[in-house]
């Protein structure tokens, strides 16, 4: 096993036993929950924007080390940002697992999130990966409804 494996495994058991912005929001802008029903991995993503900014995101999840150290890695990664730059930041993750060529440098902001690329030698274990991914998107869907909606009653 490689430095860099022995590193990456680290760093995915420390955000498996010490989750970031692990919790709930009292008022989200959006609560959605995601499933993987092949391993049982189940998540809550709650999602408070401002504007279009991530202003804070909690999860609570019951599941695999994979799944729970994504979310935490997501949540850090996604935290402040733009709804345009998270888009580019899911885009770039989801790039980095289906790849089936070599490792896939990411930016240095989400160096972290590399080392969840051994997971690709798993394939089963890719959608436990994704699943916080796929779910923040959901959530930003959400979110995105539900002010649009907002506006129009505030217009009528």
């Amino acid at each position: 096993m490689s430095l860099a494996d022995d590193l990456y495994r680290e760093t995915i058991l420390d955000h498996y036993h010490n989750p970031r912005n692990r919790g709930e929001i009292t008022d989200p802008s959006a609560k959605v929950e995601g499933v993987n029903p092949l391993c049982g991995d189940e998540l809550t993503l709650y999602l408070q924007l401002d504007g279009d900014t991530i202003k804070d995101v909690k999860i609570t999840a019951k599941g695999c080390s994979i799944n729970t150290a994504s979310g935490s890695m997501m949540s850090e990664a996604v935290l402040g940002q733009s709804i345009e730059d998270v888009k580019k930041t899911v885009a770039a993750f989801k790039t980095m697992m289906m790849s089936k060529s070599g490792e896939i440098t990411l930016p240095e902001e989400m160096e972290d999130l590399e080392a969840l690329q051994g997971v690709r030698k798993y394939p089963v274990r890719i959608k436990c990966a994704l699943l916080p991914w796929n779910t923040l998107l959901e959530g930003i869907q959400s979110a995105q409804e539900d002010q649009k909606d907002q506006k129009v009653k505030e217009v009528k």
